[in-house]
């Protein structure tokens, strides 16, 4: 199944307790300790606490996730939206890419113009409880339209190119 061509507006949630994993699911983040960073091409660059994530407004979608040959769960994935960040931040006219790193630097890059035009975000909450450790708490990076495995898990940094 290619997500880009699944209509998955008629779906129904899947409990949290089904969801399906890969890759890591072991990394133990600690809040208080936790820090999202943004760099690169940025006037001011960002370093946020778990709680100043938080504060940021939140939206909450159904996105669905696909690992092919796997597992298809379809969830209600709360977070926030990259735009906050990068207003902030001040991202640079110039700027085309952002790669989100995660856990043993695991890495996607994103077009930044797919930010516009599709559900990417990261996701704190699933099914409206805290994003459990095995699906890559403190954020995970959910990608509209993109396979599992460029879902980033343990978000530590989003790097503006």
């Amino acid at each position: 199944m290619n997500p880009a061509e699944i209509d998955s507006s008629n779906l129904e949630i899947d409990p949290l307790g089904k969801f399906g994993t890969m890759g890591p699911t072991d990394v133990a983040i600690d809040p208080k300790t936790y820090r999202l960073k943004v760099t690169g091409k940025v006037g001011r660059p960002l370093s946020l606490s778990y709680d100043e994530i938080l504060k940021y407004p939140s939206l909450t979608e159904t996105v669905l996730l696909i690992c092919p040959g796997f597992f298809a769960n379809n969830g209600r994935w709360t977070g926030f939206n990259l735009k906050s960040l990068f207003g902030e931040a001040q991202i640079k006219k110039e700027a085309q890419f952002i790669d989100v790193v995660g856990a043993s630097e695991k890495r996607v890059r994103i077009p930044l113009k797919e930010i516009e035009q599709k559900r990417i975000f990261l996701a704190y909450r699933v099914n409206g409880e805290t994003l459990p450790q095995k699906h890559g708490f403190p954020l995970r990076l959910v990608y509209e339209d993109a396979y599992g495995s460029d879902w980033v898990k343990y978000v530590d940094e989003i790097v503006v190119l």
